[in-house]
């Protein structure tokens, strides 16, 4: 067979002409009918069990399949996994579409995975032996002339590229199923097609998402910008959430960055940067990567990505400043890239010159009610007892949908007498006050116990686990099992899919500016002091049994010292969180009623033994300088702490040698991860009754684990992953529901 160069030509140059649209999510490409018989045929089936859309080339087999054919499939499809055998370079057709796969590549960014299956990969890069020779008789085969000087060239380059991208090795596996596996979860985890959750009742959302869509299409050939404009509660990021979901598929990669501004709240300027930078790269790359320098940062994110076809979305962007150090990369993205941006400011979308700005409306009066009764009486329309209260409240929120939601959900269930007090508080509202004034209403309607925990989320746990903060707050004797999902039933804090608390940045203001008014003169008259509140108390040393939490978060390059007196009169001090802070003098004054200890940065070699910690729950003290936990004279042991359950000391650089664990007898999880001086994990780990985690990742002294380990009937998973020195576990010896990650 004799391939035309004149036809090749023209494929190539109709073929490249506008970034794609996908239409598959994987094609297979491969050569010889053995390997389509034996592996090939198992991965596709995998991963059409996986719900993946593949298209697999068909050129071996007895159907056959026009070139023309493949190549469109290819342009259509988001990865490519090449199978590289022996017999592939004896098909010219492989060859072929081989070049057009890594145009696609380098033009918009489409995903490559080489697999290499039964050949050395060396023998792919560098065309060695039969494999090579093969490639000199194909290209006689299907050219002659001025051509076949060049097949050779260009599809060696081909190989020699393919061959330098990560992919697999058949021989790094113990059977075909296992590589399957493999390739196929590294599939699912790059398409990653998982919708965002947008709301339970999106009343009016439909004909605002197809406004802004309709603008998105036939935008192809540029780096597209569109900004949504509104003001607080209306509903910006409900729509960017909808359109993303509607749209993410089309394209290589997406990120979504929710609560820029918030993030913006960080002490150190680098801080605010390194939260948008690292979300990127890890939305894209599909892992986290640690990378310390802002300006490293943007240059990975322009060079991995620079003719990539992303979605971005930039959810209460309203600086300019927060865009620093991130505004050039996006604009280097490949053509068909679509970056959204949510703003209350107009000017801001001016300024980033965008291609389109849409403006958000208030619902009007028939969408409101709607969704007020939706959140109200779990129903599209207002029962009749209700029917005039209702539209008069709904009247009072003036059509924006978080004030909607809200004022339902806490109207929900309750008595006709309840509905008019809240409606005679709405209707004293001052127009310029209207949506936090609004949200409060909803705070005050809350039992006392639910606010105070909606209060410590809110100063204290946001993106925090929700189990972990539920143990913390139940040992405050808050509930919080019953109180945490109360909440979440009312839309007041929700739980992401990583099981981590947020919420609503309107809600959060709401919630300071109610301790704030506890005591506006006198911070230290508030139940709970953040930021510069804190290192005023501490320095005039005015703190009451009024503080039950208090947060002070330093950049690792500022350090502050307080006298350890300031805390004396805190006797009802139950959560404390510190960053790079020292404390000096008595210990014994900090509260005995402490729950939760988040000291990162722990100046001292060992924990003062006066440090009254029986009734912590928690205990955080990564990135300290403790040599030992305790340091104790031998006629005085060290406390026993009943009721900790959760010990992290990771990233404690010191550390020699872990506790006497028979003084920890309630302890779930102990995570010691990246303490790299850390020699000896004491016997009595075997004592812990009720662990559940262990992570030791990237010890790197430990040589050994004391047997007693394999006594722990109530361990789930313990990870030993960057151990280097440690010696191999007896797996015989550990019990089989343990995970152990290595």
């Amino acid at each position: 067979m004799e391939f035309a160069s004149s036809s090749l030509s023209s494929s190539s140059s109709s073929f490249l002409t506008s970034e794609p649209h996908f239409i598959h999510d994987v094609f297979i490409n491969f050569g010889g009918e053995d390997i389509g018989r034996r592996f090939v045929s198992h991965l596709h089936s995998v991963l059409l069990q996986s719900q993946v859309k593949t298209f697999i080339s068909q050129e071996n087999l007895h159907e056959g399949m026009k070139l023309e054919e493949q190549m469109r499939a290819i342009r259509h499809t988001k990865i490519t996994i090449i199978v590289l055998s022996k017999s592939y370079t004896e098909s010219p057709c492989c060859l072929l579409v081989l070049e057009k796969i890594i145009e696609c590549h380098e033009t918009f960014g489409q995903i490559v995975l080489p697999v290499f299956y039964e050949i050395d990969p060396l023998d792919v890069r560098h065309q060695k032996d039969d494999f090579g020779k093969a490639l000199e008789d194909t290209a006689r085969r299907s050219y002659s002339g001025e051509q076949l000087q060049h097949a050779p060239s260009r599809w060696s380059s081909a190989l020699n590229r393919v061959a330098g991208m990560t992919g697999w090795d058949d021989t790094d596996f113990r059977h075909d199923a296992e590589l399957v596996e493999r390739i196929v979860s590294r599939v699912k985890t790059l398409l990653d097609y998982k919708d965002l959750f947008i709301t339970e009742y999106p009343v009016g959302l439909e004909s605002r998402v197809k406004d802004v869509i309709k603008c998105i299409k036939n935008q192809s050939t540029k780096v597209y910008m569109i900004g949504i404009l509104g003001m607080r509660g209306s509903g910006k990021t409900t729509i960017a959430k909808a359109i993303y979901n509607r749209i993410y598929r089309e394209f290589i990669a997406k990120s979504f960055i929710e609560n820029i501004t918030y993030a913006w709240h960080a002490e150190n300027k680098d801080e605010r940067y390194v939260a948008l930078q690292e979300k990127l790269l890890s939305d894209f790359l599909k892992f986290k990567l640690e990378v310390k320098r802002v300006g490293m940062r943007r240059t990975m994110i322009e060079n991995s990505f620079s003719r990539k076809k992303l979605l971005i979305v930039l959810d209460d962007v309203n600086q300019i400043g927060q865009l620093e150090n991130l505004w050039g990369s996006l604009r280097r993205f490949g053509q068909g890239t679509v970056i959204i941006i949510t703003t209350r400011n107009a000017s801001l979308l001016n300024r980033l010159k965008v291609n389109y700005a849409y403006e958000t409306h208030r619902l009007n009066e028939n969408e409101s009610l709607e969704l007020f009764s939706w959140r109200a009486f779990r129903e599209a329309k207002p029962r009749n007892k209700w029917s005039l209260l209702a539209r008069n409240v709904v009247v009072c929120c003036g059509g924006l949908p978080l004030a909607l939601q809200f004022l339902g959900s806490c109207l929900c269930d309750r008595t006709i007498e309840v509905w008019e007090s809240v409606l005679l508080k709405l209707q004293r509202i001052p127009p310029n006050e209207q949506l936090l004034n609004l949200l409060k209403i909803s705070f005050d309607n809350l039992p006392d116990t639910e606010k105070d925990i909606f209060l410590d989320v809110c100063c204290f746990f946001i993106g925090k686990e929700r189990d972990y903060v539920t143990e913390i707050l139940n040992g405050c004797g808050l509930h919080a099992d019953i109180g945490i999902t109360f909440l979440i039933e009312r839309g007041l804090i929700k739980v992401e899919r990583n099981n981590k608390f947020q919420i609503h940045p309107l809600l959060q203001a709401m919630g300071r500016g109610i301790i704030f008014q506890e005591c506006p003169e006198e911070p230290g008259e508030r139940s709970r002091l953040w930021s510069q509140d804190v290192k005023y108390v501490l320095k005039e040393n005015t703190g009451t049994e009024a503080i039950e939490g208090l947060s002070l978060k330093l950049h690792s390059t500022t350090r502050a010292c307080f006298k350890a007196h300031a805390f004396k009169k805190m006797k009802r001090l139950r959560l404390l969180r510190l960053y790079n802070v020292q404390l000096t003098g008595d210990y014994g004054n900090i509260s005995e009623q402490l729950r939760w200890i988040c000291w990162r940065g722990f100046p001292y070699k060992h924990i003062p033994s006066n440090f009254q910690l029986q009734n912590v729950i928690a205990m955080d003290l990564k990135y300290s300088h403790l040599q030992l936990l305790w340091k104790q004279p031998l006629w005085k042991q060290p406390q026993v702490l009943e009721r900790l359950k959760f010990l992290n000391i990771s990233h404690s650089k010191y550390l020699k040698e872990t506790p006497d664990f028979s003084r920890l007898p309630s302890l779930e999880q102990l995570i010691l991860k990246d303490c790299p001086s850390l020699l000896k994990v004491h016997q009595s780990i075997g004592d812990l009754s009720n662990i559940l985690l262990i992570n030791l990742k990237d010890c790197t002294s430990l040589r050994y684990l004391p047997r007693e380990i394999y006594k722990l009937t109530s361990l789930k998973t313990l990870i030993l992953s960057g151990c280097s020195k440690l010696g191999s576990i007896d797996i015989t010896q550990v019990k089989s529901l343990v995970t152990i990650i290595t």
